[in-house]
């Protein structure tokens, strides 16, 4: 895909990745950028930089689990801005927790944003894109949408959901000449992940450098843009010797020392 002088909408674009895919379309030439995220004065501050490097951008402060408001927006949108060429799917949040400790609210709003949300917004996109008979959508899954790992396994089962949506919708939306890809990063330095317990020896990469990667990705017609040389390896060993990786990925996560003990009181309040 050449991005010279299209039209792209990004969820998630106040920050961290999306951001970077944002800033880094309007570098690649994209004429017109419209900006989604729930923070609008974040937005604004993107908008900025996004208009300093010549190209025109529009904030959309939005709650995609909010899905009337949601359409209202993107109908108002594609009237006003023109067509849209590219969707990039960036919105989403990660909680971290042991399995047995991990809370119902913080998994639902990771299934609700993670999943619910793109669904949402890919829903709206795709049929006009039909219509017009051309596009591109990328869904941002992970690595641990390939490789799940302990003390993420809702964050793991939303990235391995998408990666199935997204080769679902590849394969019944080609023929309308739209295409549907994937861009999995390798542990990424934003500030959702500074919040969270960092798995020993993974070395983080940066937004720029994810951002660089999808521009690549879409310019090679890829269906999956694996980002990191760590997110390849990990990919080859799961593929070789599953077993192997499952163990590192044990030894890897911050799980408590003690956390044998600790479920084990569970179950004694449990049977009082």
């Amino acid at each position: 895909m050449n991005i010279q002088g299209k039209t792209a909408l990004i969820t998630g674009a106040s920050r961290g990745i999306g951001r970077a895919i944002a800033l880094e379309l309007a570098k690649q030439g994209a004429k017109r950028l419209l900006l989604v995220a729930r923070d609008e004065t974040r937005l604004a501050e993107v908008a900025a930089e996004i208009e300093a490097l010549g190209a025109q951008a529009v904030i959309l402060a939005l709650d995609l689990s909010q899905l009337v408001e949601v359409n209202i927006a993107i109908a108002k949108a594609w009237r006003d801005c023109g067509p849209i060429h590219l969707l990039v799917n960036c919105a989403g949040v990660a909680h971290q927790a042991p399995f047995l400790e991990s809370r119902l609210p913080q998994v639902q709003e990771e299934l609700g944003i993670n999943l619910i949300g793109m669904y949402t917004m890919t829903r709206l996109i795709a049929r006009r894109m039909v219509v017009q008979r051309e596009g591109t959508i990328v869904n941002v899954s992970s690595l641990m949408g390939k490789v799940a790992a302990p003390t993420m396994a809702t964050y793991s089962a939303t990235k391995f959901a998408i990666l199935g949506f997204t080769q679902a919708l590849r394969g019944e939306l080609a023929a309308h000449n739209v295409r549907v890809l994937a861009l999995l990063p390798t542990l990424t330095d934003t500030d959702m992940v500074r919040d969270l317990q960092w798995f020993r020896w993974i070395v983080p990469t940066t937004t720029q450098k994810v951002a660089q990667a999808l521009v690549a990705g879409l310019q090679k017609d890829l269906p999956e843009i694996i980002v990191g040389w760590q997110s390849h390896l990990a990919v080859w060993c799961n593929r070789i010797a599953p077993w192997l990786l499952e163990k590192i990925l044990l030894m890897a996560a911050p799980l408590p020392k003690d956390r044998h003990r600790r479920y084990q009181n569970f179950g004694e309040v449990g049977s009082r």
